[in-house]
């Protein structure tokens, strides 16, 4: 169990390494000044030079990532160029907000995907199964903010019980999390009825029926938890999509939250905001499939890296 966390965790840090790189080199490549952006093409050319000089920007490429690496280790990513404002300081409060929305989403699409899979499963073949995964093709296929306008017209405009925009209260973000979290929620179950279906059908499954054990029982106990893998696999990359922020989402509804933050920094070429947004994503990603992948080995000791996995 040990070896096959640290190994998790050195891979972990490699690839936040790599992502670093990356993320420094593409935007070192795309097309534009960001302090001719700032000043809006006003300035002089001496001025422009004069302000790259003080931002650092006419460093060589291998000094301005080693500072960029130095800064993300302490969480300092330097400040935002047109808002003055700290980039950690913007991350905390897009990432306060975020997290209300993808919290939200999240128990919504989990406490209607699962048990509408296992559902779906248990009643192979029938009307319910049909049912439940026409809405969750549906609840897949439509764009979100298609589903999010259709919310905010009926709930917020036609029967006036739901506010369609803003963030004050954990009302405002009833209608954001259903339009979030439906598409999830369709995933998740049908994700879980494939499971469900795979594991009902083994060996274990049939005795444990035989030996008169209560059909919930087998459910709950034997079923359920053998199907988790794909499961939990589906509902933490999920989860990851969720805390990163969705921008169309947040744009109906006008949520400060990170996607927004990053559709600015992106649109204003803010070099210290949209590294920091991007390293942000990164290490969500990241962790929730580190977390992912280490709860593999609790839920089926089988799993190891190495000589043990055969």
């Amino acid at each position: 169990m040990a070896s096959y966390i640290l190994k998790r965790l050195g891979q972990t840090v490699l690839v936040l390494f790599g992502i670093s790189l990356i993320t420094f080199i593409l935007l070192q490549v795309v097309p534009g000044d960001p302090v001719a952006l700032m000043l809006e093409k006003r300035a002089d050319p001496a001025t422009i030079e004069r302000i790259r000089h003080e931002m650092g920007l006419d460093l060589p490429l291998y000094v301005q990532y080693f500072n960029f690496i130095k800064g993300a280790i302490h969480l300092d990513f330097g400040t935002s160029y047109f808002t003055k404002e700290v980039v950690t300081v913007a991350l905390f409060r897009c990432f306060k907000v975020t997290l209300k929305l993808a919290s939200m989403s999240f128990i919504f699409a989990v406490v209607i995907g699962i048990p509408c899979g296992m559902v779906a499963a248990i009643f192979r073949g029938k009307w319910v199964d049909s049912a439940l995964m026409t809405l969750s093709i549906i609840g897949v296929s439509a764009p979100s903010f298609w589903f999010a306008i259709l919310l905010q017209i009926f709930f917020g405009l036609k029967l006036d019980l739901l506010p369609i925009s803003g963030f004050e209260t954990p009302i405002y973000f009833i209608l954001p999390s259903i339009a979030l979290g439906a598409r999830y929620a369709g995933s998740i179950a049908r994700i879980t009825r494939t499971s469900m279906l795979d594991v009902v059908r083994q060996d274990y499954i049939r005795t444990a029926r035989a030996k008169g054990v209560k059909e919930k029982i087998v459910i709950m106990k034997h079923a359920l938890k053998n199907a988790m893998i794909p499961i939990i696999t589906l509902v933490g990359t999920e989860l990851g999509y969720m805390l990163t922020g969705s921008m169309l989402i947040e744009k109906v509804f006008s949520i400060p939250g990170i996607g927004k933050l990053a559709v600015d920094s992106m649109a204003n070429r803010d070099l210290p905001l949209l590294e920091g947004t991007v390293m942000y994503i990164a290490f969500i990603f990241v962790m929730v499939n580190l977390i992912v992948d280490i709860s593999y080995a609790f839920i089926d000791p089988r799993i190891r890296y190495g000589k043990g996995a055969n």
